[in-house]
């Protein structure tokens, strides 16, 4: 998959200053941030990776149906069952959060391709997004079914 920011914190302030005519002193890159969506562009990510933090993922898919993944928590208040998050290594989990209806400014990952950064394997194809951890938790995505597993291979799911 293509990288599509390799800007970290540092240098993007720094390059904001220069546009800026301000001067900043700035030391080396510790972050790492790619972006990537589904060429229907419903499902979108991020992965973050940072020197001496466990990297991590969030993905949104922005049209489904069926039951979440996961039952609503009583105190979201917010959307549900539209993104999932994971770090690099443990549980993969749904995030309660506004669903961003956004389809500008990603990376395609076209079907059939696999991609590996920061602890995570992606695997973009026309039944959907499959993404796992370091442990092999992780969770598949599609507008039809959503589904949460652990390392162990057990499933939380919706839809059929």
């Amino acid at each position: 998959m293509k990288s599509k920011l390799k800007l970290g914190p540092e240098k993007l302030l720094g390059m904001l200053c220069v546009v800026l005519g301000l001067e900043l002193v700035t030391g080396p890159a510790r972050a790492d941030v790619w972006t990537f969506e589904t060429p229907s562009e419903n499902i979108q990510c991020t992965v973050g990776q940072e020197v001496g933090i466990q990297s991590d993922i969030t993905c949104t898919i922005i049209e489904r149906s069926g039951a979440p993944a996961q039952p609503r928590p009583a105190d979201c208040a917010s959307d549900w069952g539209h993104t999932f998050s994971m770090r690099e290594t443990g549980p993969a989990q749904v995030i309660c959060t506004e669903t961003s209806r956004s389809k500008d400014g990603f990376s395609k990952a076209d079907y059939g391709i696999t991609g590996e950064f920061g602890g995570f394997t992606c695997h973009s194809s026309r039944q959907g997004l499959k993404c796992t951890n370091r442990d092999g938790a992780g969770f598949f995505l599609s507008r039809k079914a959503q589904k949460i597993f652990s390392s162990s291979g057990s499933s939380e799911n919706s839809g059929k």
